[in-house]
């Protein structure tokens, strides 16, 4: 670390989804890191650990960018770095971990969920944590489980949620919606045929896809916020086979290709399905961007 660096408070872990759980260990950061002058940092890796350690696919709630814009909007920490998890990583022993980010961080105090592990097979955990940095003049802080209606919150039982369409119960547990972040991309232009213009944004590679339908959404944009309504899905009705999020923007005009956005997903609306003409599809767009409009109305958008 360059001597005129702040040192760091590094708040630890994978983070998926960033939900409420996840949010009492970033607010202790932010807080240890405001009493000791010193910078809130998010370290995390690249990858799910299990990937490699348990040999198994893990559709996650969130691209690495989306994790970055969540941490940064709703909880003020710009600062988020990435190690990439390979198998050297995985079979590095924990004090050797240890030392290289303390090093490279400038690490004065930790932040951790009381069930976090690291190093080779796991052995490094919580309370050996924190056991070295009293050791070693560090500072650590290991938060208990936030629990839910009984059961504790977990990026796990979330995306069951986001699997099975439960937006509304998912941003309970999340703190915030659902949402995706990406480039707007030029899509196949026939919701401006039928005077519905839509942004279309790609799902990153991994990231979990919500059922194919209709949602009440928000799009976040540079000059502000927008109520609207997504179709996540397959475009049938034209015979499509791309899966892609096409987001109506109400009360918006604008030129937004090759900007970065995001679209929040707050209410299931409706199944995709196939319609027998063009004309079919943009009346049943007009009833779901009605039924957004009543959904937002109402106060029912988180």
């Amino acid at each position: 670390m360059n001597e005129n660096e702040k040192q760091t408070v590094l708040a630890l872990g994978f983070f998926d989804g960033v939900h409420i759980g996840h949010a009492a260990l970033l607010e202790t950061a932010k807080r240890r890191a405001a009493q000791r002058g010193a910078e809130p940092v998010v370290l995390t890796f690249d990858m799910h650990p299990d990937m490699l350690v348990k040999r198994t696919e893990v559709a996650l709630l969130n691209s690495a960018a989306d994790r970055a814009y969540i941490l940064r909007r709703y909880f003020s920490i710009d600062r988020v770095c990435y190690i990439h998890f390979d198998a050297e990583t995985m079979h590095q022993d924990w004090r050797t971990f240890l030392e290289h980010i303390i090093t490279q961080y400038g690490a004065a105090h930790f932040v951790v969920g009381q069930d976090f592990t690291f190093g080779d097979c796991g052995r490094g955990n919580a309370a050996l944590l924190a056991d070295y940095c009293a050791a070693h003049g560090l500072g650590c802080d290991v938060i208990p489980e936030v629990v839910c209606d009984g059961t504790p919150v977990s990026s796990t039982g979330i995306r069951v949620l986001v699997r099975a369409g439960e937006m509304e119960r998912a941003a309970l547990l999340l703190g915030h919606p659902h949402l995706l972040t990406g480039i707007v991309h030029t899509g196949h232009r026939m919701g401006r045929t039928m005077d519905f213009p839509t942004v279309n944004l790609a799902f990153a590679p991994g990231v979990l896809v919500p059922p194919h339908g209709v949602y009440a959404a928000r799009a976040v944009l540079p000059g502000g916020v927008y109520n609207g309504v997504a179709n996540i899905g397959v475009r049938p009705t034209f015979g499509g086979k791309t899966l892609t999020v096409e987001t109506n923007i109400f009360d918006f005009s604008g030129d937004l290709y090759g900007q970065e956005i995001c679209v929040e997903l707050h209410a299931f609306l409706r199944p995709e399905r196939p319609f027998p003409s063009a004309e079919a599809l943009s009346a049943q767009i007009r009833s779901d961007a009605d039924r957004a409009r009543a959904y937002f109305a109402q106060g029912t958008g988180t």
